[in-house]
């Protein structure tokens, strides 16, 4: 049997409520997951909110919309630099979950296990 990825041990300690895993909304977990898109995102639920990640490990791409609510109401936010923040309101966690994949960039494939790129002219 293949050995789970960081992905799949991720989503698999939130859905299963596992000690050390974080954990959102379920109903919004749930719905996440249910889309094989989001499935290969790297999830991150913190403070109401369920981000998504193209990587596994700070820092994040931010690039990414995603999920704020949970079973009775969600909201879906456009990445964090976007002009149009909210996506749309008061949407059950699996509207909000298809929302959120019909506005995934088309380049957006299974997250790799790392850091973001830094771009090459950063310096710190």
């Amino acid at each position: 049997m293949a050995e789970e990825t960081v992905v799949e041990q991720t989503w698999r300690g939130m859905l299963e409520g596992l000690p050390g895993a974080r954990r959102g909304n379920l109903a919004v977990t749930e719905a996440a997951y249910a889309e094989p898109r989001l499935r290969a995102l790297f999830p991150f639920p913190s403070h109401g909110v369920l981000t998504f990640h193209r990587n596994t490990q700070f820092p994040w791409n931010n690039d990414l919309p995603f999920i704020a609510g949970n079973a009775q109401a969600c909201i879906v936010y456009a990445p964090l630099r976007a002009s149009e923040r909210v996506l749309g309101e008061s949407l059950t966690p699996r509207e909000a979950a298809a929302l959120v994949v019909a506005h995934l960039p088309d380049d957006c494939g299974p997250a790799f296990e790392g850091p973001w790129p830094r771009p090459e002219n950063t310096t710190d």
